[in-house]
């Protein structure tokens, strides 16, 4: 679908809705319908969405369906699962749900089925992962291996780290597992602490074994384990790889063999379910591994046929672009209440923001009339609740809110989970609801009071309730919506999701800088004039 979405005829539609509902308030829309609250949700799989606190009503909704039927997304649906090169600034497919696909599945890129290999590397994983925990893999001096460290960064961290901690209840408990991406190094050092090196295990990840910061944490790890065993040898017994170039991975002294193939049509952030997410499968084990992609391929497929009326992720995408777009919402805050998903936000701020942080369309046209990727943000309930939570009840901005509960506790220790959900649930209504300045004044607060401890309400929020507690599957099907509600926001603004230039520009930089800092004379510098004082004044600090 060419052109701009602001000036299709059912983009204008939705702005003459929102002139006119834009000054209703929830308690209205909940007094004028007793039925909103158990109608305007979703029952899918192992979630129950209840998004009937958002400023929305059925019209509301009948035009945002119409806006996606519009911007062709069943199409782009469509497009993605059958491996099209829908990436079109690097010709590329985008086919992480291949990554979940059942081994009878076919789906080609360039006239091949993709599926094979993947199941390929998925079962290489599973035969490494084992051998790790069962203790049959050795290092260098016959030790068993005790700590495992991913190295890596973006996509090749984040997705991991945040598995990991999300099903840390279902990991090996023996095991010490530790993620390190940051070329401070803090990072590395910290996170070797303690270990023995003749315990340790690396894996490295990188698609071109060559981006910066993950080769300079490799080449110290590579030092600090030499350093103990003395042995060339002992590299091939405690370094593995993910990546494409043999020939830089054969040259660390990786042996091949013990290299995990990735693939151009993923992408970084949606790669954890790949073989970046090899230090997770190590962690919880294959079938762990293997179970929380099918909870991926629930929801793809959930994604892939459901109608839009019923189709979770589009919603989720549709009410999230109505208040970016129509209300000029610059933030989402994402809030679980579930300590095990206290990186989650982090992750999601990656997927959505480094996939729709764009500012052309997929033309290359600028786009200045309207927003795209919001802001992405939050911390675990109910810490949240005794940070920023006062800003969100009575601040003056607007910042739509989805709330991720549980039903069932990981762990169950008296009234806990209760006092958790109870939080949860009674934040959405206070958000929601707030408390009138005639509420105020019937509890006998003085008049002078009164402004201060009144709560205009009428904040959106959109509640996911898991039906379980967390599991391998459970998360499969939260990460898969979250990435195809990224989808469903990107194809309707006719932007590519899924590449990411702005991250390559600060890259290529502090490659020019990085001698200018080290050289042992004072350098010419070239750049602008703030930037050539900070140097000059790095170098004298440094004692350069």
């Amino acid at each position: 679908m060419s052109g701009k979405p602001s000036s299709w005829e059912e983009w204008k539609a939705l702005e003459r809705h929102h002139a006119e509902i834009d000054g209703r308030h929830l308690r209205d829309l909940f007094a004028d319908d007793e039925e909103r609250g158990a109608r305007m949700s979703l029952d899918v799989l192992d979630l129950y969405a209840d998004f009937s606190k958002n400023r929305i009503t059925d019209e509301t909704l009948d035009l945002l369906r119409r806006l996606a039927e519009r911007a062709g997304l069943r199409a782009g649906i469509e497009a993605m699962f059958s491996g099209e090169k829908i990436n079109v600034t690097e010709n590329r497919a985008v086919l992480h749900v291949a990554l979940r696909a059942p081994r009878d599945e076919v789906i080609e890129v360039d006239g091949e089925n993709v599926v094979p290999t993947v199941h390929t590397v998925l079962d290489a994983m599973a035969d490494f992962a084992d051998r790790i925990r069962s203790g049959a893999w050795k290092g260098h001096t016959g030790k068993r291996i005790k700590n495992v460290i991913n190295v890596g960064i973006g996509g090749s961290d984040l997705g991991p780290a945040m598995a990991y901690e999300a099903l840390k209840k279902f990991s090996e408990r023996s095991m010490t597992f530790q993620f390190v991406s940051n070329v401070d190094a803090t990072a590395f050092a910290e996170a070797v602490h303690g270990l023995d090196p003749a315990e340790t295990l690396f894996i490295i990840c990188s698609k071109t074994f060559t981006t910066l910061e993950t080769l300079a944490n490799a080449h110290t790890a590579r030092r600090w384990t030499l350093d103990a065993l003395g042995d060339e040898a002992a590299v091939a017994k405690h370094f593995v790889a993910v990546s494409t170039n043999a020939d830089e991975v054969s040259a660390f002294g990786i042996d091949t063999a013990n290299m995990f193939e990735m693939w151009d049509w993923v992408g970084g952030r949606y790669s954890y379910d790949s073989a970046i997410g090899l230090s997770l499968m190590i962690a919880i084990g294959p079938d762990g591994f293997r179970d929380m992609l099918a909870g991926f391929r629930a929801m793809d497929e959930h994604f892939r046929t459901a109608p839009l009326e019923e189709n979770l992720p589009a919603t989720l995408g549709l009410i999230g672009l109505w208040y970016n777009d129509f209300f000029g919402a610059q933030t989402q805050s994402i809030l679980p209440y579930n300590q095990y998903l206290w990186r989650l936000t982090s992750y999601l701020q990656q997927l959505d923001m480094e996939s729709n942080g764009k500012s052309v369309d997929r033309d290359g046209a600028p786009i200045d009339d309207y927003q795209t990727g919001p802001i992405v943000w939050g911390q675990p309930g109910t810490n949240g609740q005794h940070a920023y939570y006062q800003l969100i009840h009575q601040g003056t901005k607007l910042i739509p809110c989805d709330f991720i509960g549980f039903a069932k506790p990981s762990n169950d220790l008296g009234d806990h989970h209760e006092y958790l959900m109870a939080n949860c649930l009674a934040q959405t209504e206070a958000l929601a609801f707030g408390k009138t300045a005639e509420e105020v004044r019937a509890e006998g607060v003085a008049e002078e009071q009164v402004a201060h401890r009144t709560f205009q309400g009428n904040h959106p929020t959109t509640t996911l309730l898991v039906k379980n507690e967390l599991t391998p599957h459970i998360l499969g099907q939260i990460i898969a919506l979250y990435e195809h509600k990224v989808f469903t926001q990107g194809w309707i603004w006719r932007i590519n999701s899924f590449d990411q230039w702005g991250v390559e520009l600060g890259k290529v930089l502090a490659k020019r800088i990085i001698p200018e800092l080290q050289a042992k004379d004072e350098p010419a510098l070239a750049h602008d004039g703030s930037t050539n004082e900070l140097i000059r004044r790095f170098r004298r600090y440094r004692g350069a």
